[in-house]
């Protein structure tokens, strides 16, 4: 993945950036855009502008310019107004994206731009020609949300867009979880595969909205919390937290007290773990990764059985089940709520319920058990 530095422009690099004007003045003709950046914009003299102003800016990659921008923090005169919609939270500072333009060959970009840009102000706003189809597609990608026409200068329209920082995960913290950590949740068992780690990243990130805590670090807690898995179950919290804090990437996002922070909640998730967590990010996570839907939980449970206990028969199978059950999750079992004004608590007495009834109870063993030996069977067939 390109790692950019990102500094202001200075005068004597005028005329790189007016090159990669021009390339992507070029990218926009070939793309359909015939209406956007005419007559020389962006000049040299909005350029030298810009630059005067402080508001340039000029992305490194290995040494070599690869991309330049404007940004601005500040009212935006053409925002003030917008037609066929509302700015939301208008009141909030907030900081608008001109002028992005990239070198050829160069690819992230527009999202390290906006990781950066997202660092400076809560909310980002960006406007771009209908025909900017390319654009269009990025602001959608990256999570803008649509909020009407505005009018430049010389009259002509554009579609505006929004980003609220409090809502969004750093888009390269997000786009490295996706493609280098998420897919190791393949080798592990069907209970903890890639959905069960996006469940846990999806639960923490509403309780660490409603808590007022930093959502990159809630995110990236959630998406290693199981990764441990690779060295057995017994340990995996604490090698997950060791997982964690050996990945150099993610000192490209957190400082190494978050990332203390970050293992030790890693560690604390363990639903068997004696003690409460040591941090409110601990708490998350390990509240987040209880998801008590009870027909998921037992079908997990059978599920996991079925993995790791292939040689049990049905009804070993079944005691197991019951056993495990009952351990956890009954009256006077070890799984602890941290956040008990989360959904869990009402589904965990749902849960209950279903386990006292042991005829229930057996009913729905019986019906998952049958379901997951034939999933089985049908996928080692393929």
């Amino acid at each position: 993945m390109n790692r950019y530095t990102i500094r202001h422009t200075r005068a004597d690099e005028v005329p790189q950036l007016m090159a990669m004007y021009e390339h992507s003045r070029g990218i926009m003709r070939s793309n359909g855009n015939e209406n956007q950046w005419i007559n020389g914009y962006p000049s040299a003299e909005v350029l030298a502008d810009d630059i005067r102003h402080g508001v340039s800016y000029v992305m490194i990659s290995d040494g070599a310019l690869a991309g330049t921008f404007a940004f601005i923090i500040g009212r935006e005169p053409t925002y003030e107004y917008i037609e066929g919609g509302s700015w939301e939270d208008d009141l909030r500072p907030y900081g608008t994206l001109h002028r992005l333009a990239c070198a050829p060959s160069q690819h992230g970009i527009f999202g390290a731009c906006i990781d950066w840009c997202r660092s400076q102000v809560p909310s980002l706003r960006i406007d771009t020609h209908k025909d900017n189809r390319i654009m269009l597609h990025l602001v959608e990608k990256y999570g803008f949300d649509y909020r009407g026409i505005i009018y430049i200068a010389d009259g002509t329209q554009r579609r505006a867009f929004q980003m609220l920082n409090t809502r969004k995960v750093c888009l390269s913290l997000a786009e490295y979880v996706e493609q280098e950590i998420l897919p190791r949740y393949a080798a592990f068992d069907p209970a903890h595969r890639r959905d069960h780690a996006e469940k846990v990243i999806e639960n923490s990130l509403q309780l660490a909205q409603s808590h007022g805590a930093d959502l990159n670090m809630a995110y990236a807690i959630a998406a290693y919390h199981d990764l441990g898995l690779c060295e057995g179950r017994e340990r995996h919290h604490l090698v997950s937290g060791q997982i964690l804090l050996a990945d150099s990437e993610l000192r490209r996002w957190f400082s190494p007290s978050q990332l203390s922070l970050m293992a030790e909640a890693v560690e604390d998730h363990r639903a068997s773990k004696t003690g409460e967590p040591r941090s409110l990010y601990g708490k998350i996570v390990a509240e987040a990764d209880r998801d008590i839907e009870p027909i998921k939980i037992l079908r997990r449970t059978v599920q996991f059985g079925l993995g790791n206990y292939p040689e049990l028969d049905k009804e070993q199978q079944w005691q197991r089940f019951v056993a495990h059950l009952n351990e956890k999750y009954a009256e006077g079992g070890y799984l602890r709520l941290w956040l008990p004004e989360s959904p869990n608590a009402a589904k965990l007495e749902e849960l209950r319920a279903i386990i006292a009834d042991s005829q229930q109870l057996k009913e729905h063993f019986d019906q998952l058990f049958e379901e997951e030996k034939k999933r089985s069977a049908t996928t080692s067939s393929h």
